[in-house]
């Protein structure tokens, strides 16, 4: 089943009764099952939310998002653990070798960028220098290819002059929200499979707490792309974050994909993503298994 993913973007008071989400708005009163919640957004100051309603949203692996006075996400709470084997799951990442790290980021930056081809190719732009640079990444990604195929790929894929960057002018706004809601989906997925997010494979930075999502998510970041895409061509469109783009972005966790041969929605392939990287780091599988976009 797939997780739903709840935003707040209005006064409310959040509390538990029966096992269900309590939500009692200005004019209303809605429950929802804690347990078919995956992802939780708070984004108004005046949001009250009980103990009790935090202990069961972890208690069931929720990922609980909240922005700041930009709206844009600040704070993501996850489980310490969701893993019956959680201990034994960290000492396997804790002890992997660097081989096996470069050989795992190297699969990951050759699947980003056949990814990111697969999404130009769809815009009918030319992508067979994409494509050979995936086929030179080398293990740990020495030769930056990534960077090489990341310049082309964000100087093609608008009909704009554009800059990618955290803080540039408008898509990137909204770019950056989609990729904090992917960021949530990576996070959650790797408690629920007994990994650590902080430590990541590639990513290192004392200051961030999501390193490995943050390497994990690379591939996936076409499919935040193309929703961002289908949103700047709607005629309402005017690079604002609106209510109405971040109800379209909250969609990115049901988004179709390809993986392991089959469609499957984004969430759900996600757990087949980090179930993989486990079993490498376990020393099962030298694979991560990607989505292959289509």
């Amino acid at each position: 089943m797939i997780k739903r993913t709840l935003y707040f973007g209005n006064p409310c008071y959040l509390s538990k009764k029966q096992n269900q989400l309590s939500i009692e708005l200005e004019d209303d009163i809605k429950s929802v099952p804690i347990e078919d919640i995956g992802i939780i957004i708070l984004d108004n100051y005046q949001i009250t939310i009980t103990n009790a309603v935090l202990q069961s949203l972890v208690e069931n692996n929720v990922a609980i998002l909240t922005n700041d006075a930009r709206h844009m996400p600040i704070g993501l709470m996850l489980p310490m653990a969701s893993h019956s084997t959680y201990t034994e799951k960290l000492k396997y990442q804790l002890n992997a070798s660097l081989p096996l790290k470069k050989g795992l980021w190297q699969q990951t930056i050759k699947r980003k960028i056949l990814n990111q081809a697969a999404l130009l190719s769809q815009m009918e732009i030319k992508v067979d220098n994409m494509k050979y640079w995936a086929s030179q990444v080398k293990s740990g990604d020495p030769d930056n290819y990534e960077a090489r195929a990341a310049a082309y790929y964000w100087n093609t894929i608008f009909n704009i002059e554009f800059k990618r960057g955290r803080f540039g002018d408008p898509p990137n706004n909204i770019l950056n929200y989609g990729y904090a809601i992917l960021r949530a989906v990576v996070a959650r997925s790797l408690v629920a499979s007994g990994a650590l997010p902080a430590l990541g494979i590639h990513h290192r930075n004392k200051y961030n707490a999501y390193c490995l999502a943050d390497d994990i998510m690379e591939p996936y970041r076409p499919y935040v792309d193309r929703k961002v895409l289908n949103l700047m061509a709607s005629d309402s469109f005017e690079g604002e974050l609106t209510t109405e783009a971040k109800r379209f972005l909250l969609e990115i966790p049901a988004m179709d994909i390809f993986i392991n041969n089959s469609n499957s929605p984004l969430m759900v392939g996600m757990q087949q993503t980090t179930s993989s990287l486990m079993q490498c780091f376990e020393g099962i599988s030298r694979k991560i298994t990607y989505p292959v976009y289509i």
